[in-house]
């Protein structure tokens, strides 16, 4: 990427900058994010909507995807300057966790085991996410980038690409479906139908309180999970949930609608079952991604990577409890 270094600290000009091929694929909003450090999000998405970045000379959605030798202009914008102070707003216990959560690392990849009630980055009133406490953690890291998301409850396998080539790669892989994400989850109810697949396409609205909800609609996004039975109990049921596709709350939203809610969920799930299950000590979503597949451009052809996540003491100590009952 071109560009001239008074640009990083505050820029009271307007910016062209010529997109390389390093930068080639990422979105623009996520360019801009990484770019404009110290200024809001809302204030970047503001400037993108008004049109005053431009691409090429025309307007772009936040979702653009920049292309090697794309012409960015962005505008005049004021940046905060650095807070030494900054970084005490993530608590030591969450950097001391995340720095003890590395399951596999290499100069492509690095895949973390997310703990349950983490945020994947900042937003929604949130003032950080693990991407940005792996950052801090790592400030001479050139490149870190999600490949994926998790939802917040939600804890296991997280991959992290180090290079661009990775994060392009990978990306590839996940929309054609080429990455295999394996779960684990609690179902509230005896499960009777063996292997099954739901396919039932899901669309996002978002209520009027600002809350993000995930509905089964036609008009949804195409969506595929496959439900595997490991252990049935009386009131509920241990699924292995293997995804084709990752929209959001995909799992949750398709375990609720064919009659059996993850255990846990406050958003989607049973009340009455979720109470039952606080008083025996679940204080969250069981769900768990519990192992991931991919290939990288490093790799020989028909290599594969297979990495997992252990299932967290909180979840097994459920599981402990249903085996003393059954």
């Amino acid at each position: 990427m071109v560009m001239n270094q008074a640009f990083v600290e505050n820029s009271n000009s307007v910016q062209m900058l010529t997109v390389t091929s390093e930068f080639a694929g990422q979105r623009i909003d996520n360019f801009l994010f990484r770019r404009l450090k110290g200024v809001p999000k809302t204030r970047i998405y503001r400037i993108l909507r008004k049109g005053e970045v431009r691409v090429n000379k025309g307007r772009i959605r936040p979702n653009y995807r920049l292309k090697d030798g794309d012409t960015v202009r962005i505008p005049p914008i004021r940046q905060s300057q650095p807070d030494e102070n900054k970084e005490t707003r993530i608590p030591r216990a969450i950097l001391t966790q995340l720095d003890q959560a590395t399951l596999f690392e290499n100069d492509d990849v690095l895949v973390l085991d997310k703990p349950s009630g983490l945020a994947v980055h900042a937003g929604s009133g949130l003032g950080f996410g693990l991407i940005e406490a792996i950052r801090q953690l790592r400030p001479d890291a050139n490149f870190l980038e999600l490949v994926h998301r998790l939802d917040r409850d939600t804890s296991g396998c997280l991959v992290l690409a180090k290079n661009r080539a990775s994060l392009l790669a990978l990306h590839e892989q996940f929309r054609e479906s080429g990455m295999a994400k394996k779960y684990l989850a609690l179902l509230a109810g005896s499960w009777n139908f063996g292997d099954k697949t739901v396919s039932a396409p899901l669309m996002k609205n978002t209520l009027k309180g600002g809350e993000r909800m995930v509905q089964v609609s036609q008009q949804g996004k195409p969506s595929v999970s496959h439900f595997h039975p490991v252990n049935i109990f009386s009131d509920a049921s241990l699924m292995e949930v293997r995804l084709e596709t990752g929209r959001t709350h995909q799992i949750r939203v398709h375990a609720r609608h064919i009659g059996h809610p993850v255990v846990g969920d406050s958003k989607y799930g049973d009340t009455e079952i979720n109470r039952k299950f606080q008083k025996q000590g679940l204080k969250r979503l069981f769900l768990h991604a519990h192992s991931i597949e991919f290939t990288l451009p490093s790799m020989h052809e028909g290599e594969t990577l297979l990495i997992s996540a252990p299932l967290p003491a909180e979840l097994k100590m459920v599981l402990n409890k249903l085996e003393g009952h059954s």
